[in-house]
């Protein structure tokens, strides 16, 4: 009775020269940018630029909406010509609008973003301790 084995397998590797490396060499830095399929060696860095590009995409959008409400405020105030004929302490009301509505428009954007960019930098936070 003979017993059969496998094949024997034979491992082949090879240097590459650094030239054609396809991956950076080892301790080089990606400055955040992970080519595909080679390891990442610095993950805060990559989750740094994530951060960071989320916080600049919550900024431009609360910037914008802000943008938007103060322009509509604006043109409710020039298209109704109704609101300078009401007078409160002297003044029409579209004047103490153009002069203090704005502030509590201000004040809510400001909450909104700095509830958003806590929420990013929580996230942030989960997946750095995750590693």
């Amino acid at each position: 009775m003979s017993e059969q084995h496998p094949p024997r397998r034979v491992r082949v590797t090879a240097d590459l020269p650094p030239s054609t490396r396809l991956s950076p060499p080892k301790g080089a830095a990606t400055r955040g940018i992970a080519l595909p399929g080679s390891p990442v060696a610095d993950a805060d860095a990559v989750y740094a630029r994530a951060l960071r590009r989320s916080q600049l995409r919550l900024a431009l959008g609360t910037v914008a909406g802000f943008v938007v409400i103060a322009a509509v405020l604006t043109l409710v105030i020039a298209l109704i010509p109704e609101i300078d004929q009401v007078v409160i302490i002297g003044l029409p009301l579209s004047w103490i609008l153009h002069a203090f509505a704005f502030y509590p428009i201000i004040v809510v954007f400001a909450l909104l973003y700095l509830r958003g960019a806590g929420r990013n930098e929580r996230a942030y936070r989960m997946l750095r301790d995750r590693e």
